[in-house]
């Protein structure tokens, strides 16, 4: 089993969320982040007055899924996420040791 988290624009989440759904990939958790990367942050002004915005606002995903599916998953995301411009996001894939679905008490393979 493993996790995978990308960290994506915000705009993008709908269509990576269609693009999992139509492989088949039911569960899935969203956190709103912020952060940078190679973007660097920007610029804006706000009344008048420029001010620099170190960390952009960014989507974190959080899907836990079986190994036969990973690299798909990653494709799928990575295609759904897509723009070409500095900061699309990231893609991490971690192993995970256990699941539980606390519910019925299932585990691992069963519970994702």
């Amino acid at each position: 089993m493993k996790i995978i988290n990308a960290i994506i624009k915000p705009f993008k989440l709908d269509d990576v969320r269609e693009a999992i759904s139509e492989i088949g990939i039911e569960g899935i958790t969203v956190s709103e982040v912020k952060g940078f990367g190679r973007q660097k942050g920007h610029t804006e002004l706000y009344r008048g007055a420029e001010y620099q915005v170190d960390f952009l606002p960014k989507v974190k995903l959080e899907i836990a899924v079986n190994d036969d599916v990973v690299q798909r998953l990653v494709d799928t995301i990575a295609k759904a996420a897509y723009t070409g411009k500095i900061g699309d996001g990231k893609i991490f894939v971690y192993d995970l040791a256990q699941a539980v679905r606390i519910r019925t008490g299932e585990q691992d393979a069963e519970a994702i």
